[in-house]
């Protein structure tokens, strides 16, 4: 089992050095062009020009042809904040903390997070990913080694423990990508479980404190994303009571539909109980599912998806997270999609637009649950 468990180090050290290089660091290097940057920011092209010759914007990095090299994240976020146009919550709004969740695993929670944070990312919002799981696979997909990178301490378990952190600043950390944080995860988290019933015992507000711990950091951010563990345990119920919105990802097969009918019933029945031990009910924001690697192109895979659409309804996502090679692909370089610069690839091109559209209906979802957008939003018809 050592040696296994040595190989399989040793491959991932490897391909983080081939991936991450130089220096083993995840780095994001996108660029975009000024026609992409004016559509990002939600100027034109010349708008952009001016602002730069009139020094309210750094002029602009030019290669040895004499081109302009393109615009990072950072740079384009510095011009939403010039020209007004970040797409902020104002005070007062709530920050959304949404849990990415079904008790079933391999349905696609972890990729569909980081994704998520990531198309956030890209349009201006201030993102945290709290990685509750300790397999650990968003921390992996932020760049991060959770064998090497990350001490047990820098993850939840300490916040868990009595008399640990008080709250959960200790842990944020940056990421490659400008605007999104993260609380990290390693294996050891898992005694966290351990750590969560044994406070549990005869006292039910302990369930709360991680919803308290989150609620304290989550005024820094627009959005707070939850990787729970795929399983029915004390985080797993803490997180839900920690969320104020639920994202449920279910593939189309009878099994995992199935076991997404067992964790609505679990819900229900799970928060009435904790409503009978004075917690009180807890509500969201927005609860939806949506399927997960879907492929169109099996009969089976479309007709489990309408089955869903008639049982869900309304508390379905239109867009369904396609099957894609480009996310395998994207996975094996340790990487999403969105961290893939377009090469006209036609696949790619399907794949990131899928992506898309799942994304902004979710970013609708949120931006819905903002009164300070409401306003706008009515006007283009989208309230």
């Amino acid at each position: 089992m050592a040696a296994l468990n040595q190989r399989a180090e040793d491959v991932i050290s490897r391909l983080r050095a081939t991936v991450f290089a130089p220096g083993s660091e995840k780095i994001v290097d996108l660029r975009f062009t000024i026609t992409k940057a004016a559509e990002m920011v939600g100027r034109t092209s010349e708008a952009i020009r001016q602002a730069e010759a009139e020094g309210r914007l750094p002029p602009p990095r030019l290669g040895v042809n004499g081109r302009r090299e393109g615009y990072t994240l950072s740079e384009i976020n510095h011009m939403r904040d010039v020209f007004g146009t970040r797409p902020r919550r104002a005070e007062g709004d709530p920050p959304i903390i949404m849990a990415v969740q079904n008790f079933k695993g391999g349905v696609g929670k972890s990729t569909l997070t980081c994704h998520i944070a990531q198309y956030l990312a890209l349009k201006g919002y201030r993102v945290a990913i709290v990685d509750c799981d300790s397999q650990a696979s968003s921390t992996t997909l932020c760049g991060f080694n959770p064998d090497i990178d990350i001490e047990d301490d820098d993850t939840l378990l300490p916040f868990f423990r009595h008399g640990g952190e008080p709250d959960l600043q200790y842990a944020l950390r940056a990421t490659a990508w400008p605007g999104i944080d993260l609380i990290p995860s390693n294996l050891g988290l898992y005694q966290a479980e351990y750590e969560a019933a044994a406070r549990m015992r005869g006292n039910a507000d302990a369930l709360e404190r991680l919803r308290r711990g989150v609620e304290s950091m989550a005024e820094r951010y627009d959005v707070v994303l939850l990787d729970p563990p795929p399983a029915l345990g004390m985080i797993s119920l803490a997180v839900l009571r920690a969320a104020n919105a639920l994202l449920i990802p279910t593939p189309p097969s009878t099994v995992d539909f199935a076991s997404t009918a067992h964790f609505l019933r679990m819900i229900v029945d799970t928060l009435e109980v904790l409503d009978e031990h004075g917690l009180g009910k807890r509500g969201y924001h927005f609860l939806r599912v949506v399927a997960t690697k879907v492929d169109e192109g099996k009969s089976a895979h479309v007709q489990i998806r309408e089955m869903m659409e008639a049982v869900f309804g309304m508390d379905m996502l239109n867009a369904s997270l396609l099957d894609s090679a480009e996310i395998d692909n994207a996975n094996v370089q340790l990487r999403t999609v969105y961290e893939i610069p377009p090469s006209g690839n036609r696949t790619h091109e399907r794949c990131r637009n899928n992506l898309d559209r799942v994304n902004g209906e979710i970013e609708l979802l949120i931006r819905k649950a903002w009164p300070s957008h409401r306003a706008e939003l009515r006007r283009l018809g989208l309230a």
